[in-house]
């Protein structure tokens, strides 16, 4: 018996075609899209969706294979991932009206929204990417167009039905969940509700499919130097300098560019858990909004 899911941030949730949605506030809109991991889920964002639902119309799906969207096994790519953000825009757009839509994304799923911005420019806006994936130590990622970095023999081990249930439910027991979780933090002081959720999402039928793919390498894009070449909206980088995520020597090529710029915090992955008041009045200046106590 599976605990029941809950909502992982407030407002109204909606769904089309297996995807799920969270919306709250009134405004310009602004897309917030989560990371992929073991147990993510739009909870990742939740700091942020509580902030700006006061200045916005703030969207956060949960991505394809997590949170109440469809769980079921079949092949989680950078395809997939990339077609969930246009559907969202395309919801964006009938309840906002035609503009551009500001978007924010974590980890792998900046990767995710950098080529929807890439392959539809006129339909997103400032793009902001908090700790992006793909800038890694000094090798260049520009493969054909949509390749992808997956190992399918290592999916296929990973995935076979007489262990794949019992190697996931291991990689995400509650001391597991908490200790990926202290290496994203880069020390001890994780948020517990987030570890909660996280802990409760990955019970749910289905959770083991889109995670197993993330492992084997598939949600990874060979060719992500390649799209973030494409990227002519403006784009604020922002990183922290402890835990896992800090190798950045490949931003280097970006900095100079006129419409990227980056800030670092001196905090784990996921800066705006940390530093929420410091780092909710740069995103807001970077949105062009007011900022909000």
């Amino acid at each position: 018996m599976h605990p029941p899911l809950v909502p992982a941030v407030s407002g109204e949730r909606f769904e089309h075609d297996g995807l799920s949605c969270y919306v709250a506030g009134q405004g310009p809109p602004l897309l917030l899209v989560h990371s992929v991991n073991a147990a993510a889920s739009a909870a990742e964002v939740r700091p942020l969706f509580e902030h700006f639902k006061a200045t916005h119309t703030v969207f956060a799906p949960d991505l394809p294979g997590y949170g109440y969207s469809r769980r079921d096994d079949r092949a989680y790519t950078p395809r997939l991932m990339t077609d969930a953000l246009h559907a969202v825009a395309g919801h964006i757009a009938q309840r906002c009206g035609p503009q551009p839509v500001d978007a924010l994304a974590l980890s792998l799923g900046c990767e995710f929204l950098a080529r929807a911005a890439a392959e539809k420019p006129a339909t997103w806006g400032r793009l902001a990417l908090v700790s992006p994936t793909g800038f890694m130590g000094r090798r260049r990622w520009r493969a054909p167009p949509g390749t992808t970095r997956g190992l399918p023999w290592l999916h296929r081990v990973l995935a076979h039905p007489r262990w794949a249930q019992a190697l996931f439910n291991g990689l995400t027991k509650p001391a597991v969940v908490r200790y990926f979780l202290r290496r994203t933090w880069g020390g001890p002081n994780i948020d517990t509700q987030m570890a909660d959720y996280a802990i409760l999402t990955a019970r749910q039928p289905g959770a083991r499919h889109a995670p197993l793919h993330f492992l084997s390498a598939g949600l990874f894009s060979a060719d992500i130097h390649t799209v973030y070449d494409a990227l002519t909206q403006p784009v604020w980088v922002s990183h922290g300098v402890r835990g896992d995520f800090t190798d950045y020597r490949a931003l280097q090529g970006w900095r100079g560019r006129p419409n990227w710029r980056v800030t670092v915090y001196p905090t784990g992955a996921l800066p705006f858990f940390e530093r929420a008041a410091e780092f909710e009045v740069e995103l807001a200046h970077f949105l062009g909004a007011p900022a909000v106590a």
